[in-house]
């Protein structure tokens, strides 16, 4: 998405969207990444309770995916002409 916006010359309130939604799925998967970890040192063994915590997590983490997606297309679509 950064090396489009060079090439697409993207307005600073298109960088801002692009910036946050950026930071938002790597703080998204730097806290799924944390539960994972925390809830491999608690509890080593399988726990139901665990699984859907992390299964959570991980879909906190595709939603946020998606969410950047739609950004993405909302600003790059137009500048591709669709």
């Amino acid at each position: 998405m950064v090396i489009a916006g060079f090439f697409f010359g993207l307005s600073q309130t298109e960088w801002i969207a692009v910036v946050i939604v950026i930071g938002a799925v790597l703080s998204a998967e730097a806290i799924n990444s944390s539960i994972e970890s925390l809830a491999d040192l608690v509890s080593p063994e399988y726990n139901e309770i665990i699984k859907k915590t992390k299964d959570l997590a991980a879909g906190a983490v595709l939603i946020m995916a998606i969410a950047a997606a739609i950004v993405g297309s909302i600003i790059f679509f137009p500048k591709l002409g669709f």
